[in-house]
């Protein structure tokens, strides 16, 4: 991480004086730690409409809802044995819960308000499969596998609405992209704004890629030779990429272009209270990752947090 210096510093430091009292105000308001259910090891995150968070289950697939402001919280979808939920996105313009189905192939939509489930598409069939994260755009929700070398798209309705679950597409991924068998491959997802262009990282290979959605081509983003491995959960604002290497215990700020093809690194965030953090979201200027302990052995009592971080390196 290149770190500034000299006048830059001081020009800094004014600059965070100037923002202070809102700062404090702001960090005052928003607890920097919110406690899950002990024992449920969590996996996925996603915050919707108002000061809503959410945070899925790889224990059993249960949906947990807290409240960015107050820290408080409960389950909003019962897990089932034998399940998990991995990545999570609220479309809002119909307060949907789009959830992955990890090892079972499903992919899921839920009522974010209520917790009913609306729909359920099969994605996969058979194994191996781990259907890891999910990201909506105008037009579809897209899902990665991390075990299969293709993308699955769900065709939305009019409006946004919910699609048929006939509709599911299974895209393969090709171009520059390069499937491992046995190992992580495609994670985290996330889409430029007009929807034009799916962003992947390869866990494994610690690479980022442009994905058409129509097709499957990836190009590989030039990143000036930085590395993504144990790359995991996405969160694009602008052009900033926040890139979750979940065992590093940090969060890789990534500046892309506007073609999306290359990036350079300019920073990497962390926080004591990181413990094997996996996908990542934001709230004003903070960012909030889930910590999934994946090096604790879990147990039920085995408590779990989320973590609140201001955004800027």
């Amino acid at each position: 991480m290149q770190r500034l210096a000299g006048m830059f510093v001081v020009v800094g430091v004014v600059i965070a004086l100037a923002v202070a009292p809102a700062s404090v105000s702001e960090a005052s308001a928003f607890p920097s730690i919110i406690n899950l259910p002990n024992g449920y090891r969590p996996e996925g995150i996603a915050i919707g409409r108002g000061t809503s968070v959410y945070a899925g289950s790889l224990a059993d697939g249960t949906i947990y809802r807290g409240d960015l402001r107050t820290g408080a919280g409960a389950v909003l979808v019962p897990g089932e044995p034998g399940s998990a939920v991995t990545g999570l996105f609220v479309d809002e313009r119909h307060n949907y819960l789009f959830a992955a189905g990890a090892g079972s192939g499903w992919g899921f939509v839920f009522d974010a308000d209520t917790g009913a489930e609306l729909a359920r598409y099969q994605l996969a069939t058979g194994t191996p499969t781990f259907i890891n994260d999910v990201v909506v755009t105008r037009d579809a929700a897209y899902f990665t596998d991390s075990r299969r070398p293709f993308i699955y798209k769900v065709p939305l309705g009019s409006e946004g609405g919910l699609p048929d679950p006939a509709a599911v597409e299974r895209i393969p991924l090709s171009g520059d992209y390069v499937f491992v068998p046995g190992a992580l491959n495609a994670n985290g997802i996330e889409a430029s704004p007009d929807g034009q262009w799916l962003l992947l990282v390869h866990s494994a290979r610690g690479e980022l890629y442009r994905v058409d959605p129509q097709t499957g081509e990836a190009t590989l983003v030039d990143l000036a030779g930085a590395s993504l491995t144990n790359g995991d959960g996405l969160r694009l604002l602008g052009n900033t990429l926040y890139v979750v290497r979940n065992r590093l215990n940090e969060i890789v700020v990534l500046n892309l272009d506007r073609e999306w093809a290359s990036g350079s690194v300019e920073g990497t965030l962390t926080d004591p209270n990181f413990d094997v953090p996996t996908t990542v979201d934001r709230f004003g200027n903070a960012l909030y990752a889930v910590n999934a302990r994946f090096t604790t052995p879990p147990t039920p009592d085995t408590p779990y947090t989320i973590v609140r971080i201001p955004r800027v390196p």
